[in-house]
């Protein structure tokens, strides 16, 4: 009878550790538990967030590039002038993009503490804030690129990307998701 009794309760204190780990981890903190990607976990935990933001990058930029070659497709068949179809186009693929980042960024990237309504609206307005700044940097490089620069229009696209995401990270880093890193440190 004892041993039973010590048994169950060795085997509730298992049960409650394994809940409260896994409770813990994020999807991708699992996923790294995962048969070979065991041996890359180390790399992964010293490194989470710049590859959980370099993932999320690409899939926003995804989330760019199809959305802004929709609408430029859908802008040309409608007999657009050039110009307009450039802007419409970026600022569409932007609010779509945008949108992806903040999500992905708040919950997994920089795992945002802000609660409550205010400080989320507050977040939320730094986030898309320093994006209209880099939603200017990419419209400037794009109507150089394309309309002065006559350079293809996927080339600057992808020149733009790259400048946007490093900009975006900084801005997330050091403005947006900072509360984060000051209470850790607190």
């Amino acid at each position: 009878m004892y041993n039973k009794q010590v048994i169950t309760e060795e085997r509730a204190v298992i049960m409650e550790n394994t809940v409260e780990n896994n409770e813990k981890k994020d999807i991708f903190d699992r996923i790294m538990g995962w048969g070979f990607l065991k041996i890359f976990e180390p790399f992964y935990k010293k490194n989470k967030e710049v590859l959980l933001y370099l993932f999320f990058g690409v899939m926003t930029t995804v989330v760019s590039f199809i959305t802004a070659g929709i609408s430029k497709a859908l802008l040309e068949k409608m007999g657009v002038g050039d110009v307009w179809v450039l802007n419409i186009s970026t600022v569409f693929s932007w609010i779509c993009a945008v949108t992806l980042a903040y999500i992905t960024n708040r919950i997994w990237v920089f795992e945002s503490t802000a609660k409550g309504a205010s400080a989320i609206i507050k977040e939320g307005a730094s986030f898309y804030g320093g994006r209209v700044f880099t939603l200017l940097v990419e419209d400037v490089i794009m109507n150089i690129g394309g309309k002065l620069l006559g350079i293809n229009y996927w080339v600057t696209k992808i020149i733009a990307n790259v400048i946007v995401i490093i900009l975006n990270y900084i801005i997330s880093k050091l403005f947006v998701f900072k509360e984060k890193k000051e209470k850790q440190s607190a």
